[in-house]
């Protein structure tokens, strides 16, 4: 393994060291130490984006195995918690996010998977690639604030005294927060799919028929879940519920499909 991927996942393990302590309190002899942990994460998720644009973009074309999909999609999420971060109070994520942003360089640079798209793909199929892969980390992240939201709920309804209830907004502002990211989420997943109609020519041949019909089913589940939400007032763990069966159908969707044909069915 080449220098830069390990100076990048050490850099995301002190983030997140440096960040648990701010939130648990572990060392009681440090101090806050923000602007530390936020130059800690700038400087690894720029040197993830580098270690993106070496493995994807080739002379030959465009490297979308499996794993260097996964790697964006932890590059992306991060980055899109980090700078939200700047405006609501979800920087906890970040203990999950940098960890799991650290994983997919891992898998990445162990277990490399050619899949090389050539370089006159057409603009309209590359618009399909980047909305579905931002309406998936999106999702995800919709997902995480969703978990933290069942627990933050779960505590408060016990009586039980934790550290998350201290460090965490109102239950009304995390919620809030949640249903925006999953409309924006919907409606990127909603362009993903008008575009691959569009620019596929037929979403339903053999190796595209589970991604399509699942991706279908999942923007479903999560417009039942926004209808729920707007007109009979869903609320708490009933839209938690909704949210992770999506999440999981989308999961299957986009990972697991891909999983299947590049790794398991390339080695049958």
């Amino acid at each position: 393994m080449d220098i830069q991927p390990i100076i990048t996942i050490l850099l995301y393990i002190a983030a997140t060291l440096l960040l648990a302590e701010n939130v648990f309190n572990i060392l009681e002899k440090f101090t806050k130490n923000n602007l530390i942990i936020l130059i800690l994460g700038i400087f690894a998720l720029s040197l993830h984006a580098d270690i993106l644009n070496q493995s994807i973009f080739l002379q030959t074309g465009f490297d979308v195995g499996f794993f260097n999909i996964i790697s964006i999609i932890g590059w992306l999420v991060a980055l899109i918690v980090l700078i939200t971060s700047f405006f609501q109070p979800i920087q906890q994520l970040l203990l999950v996010l940098y960890p799991i942003a650290a994983i997919t360089i891992l898998l990445e640079q162990l277990f490399p998977n050619d899949r090389i798209l050539d370089q006159s793909l057409p603009m309209g199929l590359r618009i399909h690639i980047l909305l579905s892969i931002s309406a998936y980390s999106l999702l995800m992240i919709g997902t995480l604030q969703a978990l933290l939201l069942a627990l933050q709920d779960k505590f408060i309804k016990s009586k039980q005294i934790s550290k998350i209830i201290d460090i965490l907004p109102p239950l009304q502002i995390m919620e809030q927060l949640l249903i925006q990211i999953i409309v924006i989420g919907f409606f990127l997943l909603s362009l993903s799919l008008t575009t691959g109609i569009m620019f596929i020519d037929n979403l339903f041949e053999q190796h595209l028929i589970h991604k399509t019909t699942l991706s279908i089913l999942a923007w479903v589940i999560y417009a039942i879940l926004l209808w729920g939400r707007w007109s009979l007032g869903w609320r708490g763990r009933r839209i938690t519920r909704w949210i992770l069966v999506g999440f999981i159908v989308l999961v299957l969707a986009y990972t697991g499909s891909k999983f299947v044909l590049e790794l398991i069915l390339q080695r049958v």
